[in-house]
């Protein structure tokens, strides 16, 4: 681990880089800390956030409300919702800041970053409350996802140190040869509320230790994070209008997209969406003079292959973390169980009785499932699953979790004896539905795991070498695990991002994802005598 306190930036590249470690909540004094943490949260909730725009603070007649999923009678916070007005004030904004900050030395703009990455493991068990609060995570899941928006502060800025070394490839006798690379420019960072600090927070540092500004439109699910996170840049001293913040709905995001003076946009999120903002980004605007950059990270309909070799009981419980953590309510999530039909019936059963020990209930007490983070999404789950039982056998669950709680709690459920081409085995669900398909063999069993338009995540169990090899070759994913759960991507050892529908392997967390927000300049200077 590197600190802003180690002195100059290029120190970085004297050491490897190491994940940030996660916290251990069987120790009384983290479980007391966070504990503490909710509390001070809670205290806060109901405060209104000003939407940023050049470092000035404005208020809207119109206002979004993010509650707490677990409790929806609680407003988390209150901000002001953008509209299309603010699109062309927020981009002029980031114009301005960014005439200057691209003018900002590598080693100063790394050395910011660095310096909100050591605020961010300060102020660590307020992030994890918050993200608890406002997202429905668990302590472990929040943990995960504050302990990567740190691993992006350090990574992200060890691969802008090596871009700000680059030289060319060859010189040319007689001449001075170089290659640069230079900021784009404006973009819009557009997160999704399922990782509101981790995916947020990776775009807008990727961005910004480049030389870019942003307009960041967090999700209306998840604005308080992102306020939260803005007060980390202004501590670490990134300037007035390098990052905007606005939260805002569909409206203001459409006219941000479309605005000629945005250079790129950052999104993760849907496929429906992902796909407008794509069509909208590629139909030039008058005045427009470049054509605009789409990282765009979308759906998954993530399949685990389990054949008869396989150590049953560790991919039972890989399918069941899997596809239950979070809810289901992962890009990445275990959608699809694709098993042997020589061992399916006994791995049904072992599932069941594991799915039918998970505990629901409020993130805050520390619950493995928890809530959704809406009341649309979790009519849409139920709408799922009412097809599920339709399309296959109801295995266990298939009912809201009334005794969990107020909030938007949806049982667990395991769909059987699913068809490859089954709505629920094509279509991606984001909540806790599982279709299980039989495969007669793993070259079936492969055919069925390639059968959708995704391509993000998948797993395997097998204790075969040469079905191992052949799944590295033939399984189309971005992310491919060997016996294990294909769900928890670090960055660094799991650069993270999809095929076909599922993006533009944008691979965050990974050696090539800062060159995305950056465009190279080649300078040849003859040397005179």
């Amino acid at each position: 681990m590197v600190t802003a306190q180690m002195g100059h930036p290029t120190s970085l590249l004297a050491s490897s880089f190491a994940n940030e470690p996660f916290l251990d909540f069987s120790r009384e004094e983290n479980a007391r800390k966070m504990r503490d943490a909710i509390a001070q949260v809670r205290a806060q909730f109901g405060r209104e956030y000003e939407m940023v725009i050049g470092g000035q603070r404005l208020r809207t007649a119109g206002k979004i409300r993010s509650i707490n999923p677990a409790h929806p009678s609680e407003v988390v916070g209150v901000h002001q919702e953008a509209g299309p007005e603010h699109a062309e004030a927020a981009i002029a904004a980031a114009w301005q800041a960014f005439e200057r900050w691209r003018l900002v030395p590598w080693d100063d703009r790394i050395a910011t970053i660095l310096r909100a990455g050591e605020i961010l493991r300060r102020r660590k068990f307020e992030f994890l409350a918050w993200v608890v609060c406002e997202a429905g995570k668990n302590w472990a899941e929040a943990d995960g996802e504050v302990a990567e928006s740190i691993d992006f502060t350090e990574f992200y800025t060890r691969e802008a140190l090596r871009l700000s070394q680059a030289t060319a490839p060859v010189q040319l006798p007689g001449e001075r040869d170089h290659l640069t690379y230079i900021p784009l420019g404006v973009g819009a960072v557009i997160p999704p509320w399922n990782f509101p600090l981790a995916i947020m927070g990776g775009l807008v540092m990727a961005s910004i230790v480049c030389g870019n500004t942003v307009v960041l439109k967090p999700s209306p699910d998840s604005p308080t994070v992102a306020a939260k996170f803005l007060e980390v840049l202004e501590e670490a001293g990134v300037p007035p209008g390098v990052v905007n913040f606005c939260p805002g709905g569909a409206e203001f995001g459409t006219a941000l997209v479309e605005h000629a003076r945005l250079r790129y946009v950052g999104f993760t999120g849907s496929k429906a969406v992902g796909l407008q903002i794509h069509e909208r980004a590629a139909k030039t605007q008058p005045e427009q003079i470049w054509i605009k950059r789409t990282i765009l990270e979308m759906g998954g309909k993530d399949a685990t292959i389990v054949e008869a070799d396989a150590d049953l009981d560790a991919a039972v419980e890989g399918v069941a973390l899997a596809a239950f953590g979070y809810a289901g309510q992962k890009c990445s999530a275990c959608s699809r169980a694709i098993v042997d039909e020589k061992v399916c019936d006994v791995f049904l059963e072992r599932l069941r009785a594991r799915v039918e020990r998970m505990q629901l209930g409020d993130p805050a007490e520390n619950r493995p499932v928890g809530p959704l983070i809406n009341e649309r999404a979790m009519n849409k789950a139920m709408e799922y699953i009412a097809i599920g039982k339709k399309e296959g056998r109801l295995l266990c669950g298939g009912e809201r979790a009334l005794d969990a709680g107020d909030g938007y709690y949806v049982q667990p459920t395991v769909i059987a004896d699913v068809a490859p081409d089954a709505r629920i085995a094509q279509e991606e669900v984001f909540g806790p539905l599982l279709a299980v398909i039989k495969s007669r063999g793993f070259e079936d069993a492969l055919h069925i795991a390639n059968g959708t338009e995704y391509g993000l995540t998948g797993a395997i169990y097998t204790s075969s070498a040469e079905k191992i090899e052949r799944a590295k070759r033939d399984f189309h994913v971005g992310n491919l695990y060997i016996n294990r759960k294909c769900t928890g991507a670090l960055c660094g050892p799991h650069p993270f991002g999809g095929f076909n529908m599922s993006g533009t392997d944008s691979k965050s967390g990974g050696p090539d994802y800062v060159l995305l927000f950056t465009q190279a300049k080649s300078i040849g200077e003859k040397i005179m005598a």
